[in-house]
């Protein structure tokens, strides 16, 4: 194989790579006109359901969350149920088949507190190669069980805190 040959390979198995991060949202709702139903999202989420109900009844108890509505940024992107305190967003919970996924976007304070707390390690190193919009830093934490609720609670506390 000439060299002509590998540089052409690396580049195509490179664009292949970018590919993969500009996939659209895995949101189990994407291009549906209505928001889920109970009975949808409990069959889509399965054993994850309970995580789901545990964590918006302790983050509406623990934080005083008084808002909760379903969201949708385009059909592409799905719908998510945004959880606020006093018209400010808190936290999205968006359905994925099995888990779900927290999504903050956090602003630089919170980002300063959160790099301070005692998060997992691999919470942080989510956090610091997490991207910054204008709206704040993105970071996702995709929800599979119970230990992962302890983490999704501390970032919506110092979310709602600064």
């Amino acid at each position: 194989m000439g060299s002509e040959n590998v540089r052409a390979m690396a580049l195509k198995n490179k664009s292949a790579a970018k590919k993969k991060w500009t996939t659209p949202s895995e949101n189990a709702f994407a291009g549906k006109a209505e928001p889920p139903t109970e009975r949808q999202l409990k069959s889509l989420l399965g054993p994850s359901s309970t995580l789901w109900k545990r964590l918006v009844a302790e983050l509406k108890q623990e934080l005083s969350l008084d808002g909760e509505e379903w969201n949708s940024s385009g059909a592409k992107y799905g719908w998510a149920l945004r959880l606020q305190l006093n018209k400010r967003n808190i936290v999205y919970l968006g359905p994925r088949a099995g888990s779900f996924m927290a999504a903050f976007a956090l602003g630089d304070r919170a980002v300063a507190v959160a790099r301070k707390s005692n998060l997992p390690p691999d919470v942080l190193r989510i956090i610091g190669e997490a991207r910054r919009y204008a709206e704040g830093t993105a970071v996702r934490i995709e929800v599979k069980c119970a230990e992962d609720l302890d983490a999704v609670k501390v970032l919506a506390k110092i979310k709602a805190e600064n």
